[in-house]
């Protein structure tokens, strides 16, 4: 047990990381050892989605958002046109529990095809921890056509301010998945298409990280349908170009 004067000491770092994680899915349906929560009368506020830093679903990026995002989490490191691997735990984990979104990362990258990479920005943070917040990586995913987030990622060691009781408080009791054949569990909750998943996800050496993961649905949902139209377009603007050389 903790002497009085840390536990005094945490008090106002708890509700801070309770403000961050005023976080607000689609009602995925997938197989696996899903457990129904017990109850969800805890569950407070009727925001229309999840948010992180008071970022969600409706939230468009800008300079300014940067500019709060780096004073409340340190310097980022940005990325643009990448990768978007909606996995999470292991391979085959969304496929197990999560058949819809899977559905979306194999469109997202087709098994067939080389490499996709997507028009989105990726934001990372690595100095959390030097803004005394207890994550140790941060990822802010959004789309380049309409600046909306896509996904969320936060990783953090030990659940020292008790960020998932916060989002018990604000959601209520998530359900549980107890992984097949691996050593793990997660909890998740769902609004409004929208995807929260709480992982703790052994290391190579079995000691247990916490892996957070918001997935903006719609909004994925959208780049695709953005990208599906622009390359109809592109194909069309060759066959003119074929027809004219010819």
């Amino acid at each position: 047990m903790e002497p009085e004067q840390n536990r005094r000491s945490q008090i106002p770092r708890a509700m801070l990381y309770a403000l961050v994680f005023a976080l607000p899915l689609f009602m995925i349906s997938g197989c696996g050892d899903k457990k129904e929560p017990a109850t969800e009368q805890n569950a407070q506020g009727s925001s229309e989605s999840f948010t992180f830093f008071e970022l969600g679903k409706n939230s468009r990026f800008t300079d300014s958002v940067r500019k709060d995002l780096n004073r409340q989490l340190g310097n980022d490191a940005i990325a643009k046109r990448s990768l978007l691997d909606l996995e999470i735990n292991y391979y085959g984990f969304l496929q197990d529990y999560f058949p819809a979104l899977q559905a979306l990362n194999t469109q997202l990258n087709p098994p067939t095809r080389a490499r996709v990479d997507h028009n989105i920005l990726k934001l990372m943070y690595r100095y959390a921890r030097k803004k005394n917040l207890p994550f140790d990586y941060v990822e802010l995913i959004f789309s380049n056509y309409t600046q909306l987030p896509l996904l969320f990622k936060i990783n953090f060691k030990e659940d020292e301010t008790n960020v998932v009781q916060t989002l018990k408080t604000k959601y209520g009791e998530p359900r549980l998945i107890d992984w097949k054949n691996k050593n793990g569990q997660s909890m998740y909750w769902q609004k409004n298409n929208d995807v929260l998943v709480v992982s703790l996800v052994p290391d190579q050496f079995g000691n247990p990280e916490y892996q957070i993961r918001i997935f903006f649905v719609n909004n994925i949902q959208a780049l695709l349908e953005k990208e599906k139209t622009e390359k109809e377009k592109q194909e069309l603007r060759r066959e003119k170009s074929v027809k004219r050389a010819f």
